[in-house]
């Protein structure tokens, strides 16, 4: 069994998403403990892909600099190694299907195991298409969390029936990135989610400022940044631990 649901114990969850290996597999590291110790409750560990079907201009650029540092699915199962050195927050790689298909899968969710990843989000593995890896993920206590985006109820209903972890609502159709308002009806969504499973709802893609963490987390368990976090880190490099911590606290006080 994962240890997410301690994300989710003592108040709101702030799921924070950063790009393994950019600039660097040391700063990744720092930087999952600086937004821990600013409110995180969960780290989403971006694995570098050359091409990130749902992902915006912002990690499209921390991916290609990551590749160009030789980052791949191992260099990031030997990242989370490092940060389990240093701290027990709940773990969720963000991956494409393809790195964990050539690792291979079987190995890749006894190793996850191993060395304690929680969860793995597979934007490109739709529910109806996981009846591969479901039976080695569950063997290994690693959840598959659930991506659910603006679509009929019954699709959603069939996507979070047997979900575990948590459910990522994504706030907008498109990709990630950074937005100045979020139009989606949530409040359905998250109605249809709850009336089928009690895993708990995290509302990501275009959560960056404090006000609209609030609103989101108004309506759901968890809000999830990640464009706002990859900006900082993308603009400064390995001098951003100060920022990165501003910016994570002000979400959470905003979301309490």
């Amino acid at each position: 069994m994962s240890h997410i649901n301690e994300a989710f114990k003592n108040g709101k969850a702030l799921i924070a998403f950063l790009t393994t290996g950019t600039p660097s597999i040391e700063d990744t590291v720092r930087y999952v403990l600086d937004m821990e110790k600013a409110g995180a409750t969960l780290i989403e560990l971006g694995v570098p892909f050359s091409d990130p079907i749902a992902d915006g201009p912002v990690i499209m650029e921390a991916d290609v600099k990551a590749l160009k540092n030789g980052i791949h699915l191992p260099q990031v199962m030997e990242t989370v190694k490092e940060i389990r050195k240093h701290t027990a927050i709940p773990i969720v790689l963000l991956t494409y299907y393809n790195p964990v298909f050539r690792y291979p899968a079987d190995r890749f969710f006894q190793e996850a195991k191993e060395i304690g990843i929680d969860g793995v989000i597979i934007p490109d593995l739709p529910g109806e298409e996981q009846q591969e890896i479901r039976p080695l993920a569950d063997e290994n206590g690693v959840d598959i969390i659930q991506m659910v985006a603006p679509t009929s109820e019954d699709r959603i209903r069939s996507n979070v029936k047997n979900a575990t972890g948590f459910v990522y609502v994504v706030s907008s159709m498109g990709v990630t990135g950074m937005r100045g308002s979020i139009q989606t009806d949530l409040e359905d969504i998250i109605r249809v989610i709850k009336e089928t499973t009690d895993t708990p709802v995290a509302i990501g893609f275009g959560i960056h400022t404090p006000k609209q963490a609030k609103e989101m987390a108004a309506l759901a368990d968890g809000v999830i940044t990640g464009s706002g976090v990859v900006d900082i880190i993308n603009k400064e490099g390995n001098k951003a631990d100060q920022d990165l911590m501003d910016y994570i606290g002000g979400l959470k006080k905003a979301i309490g």
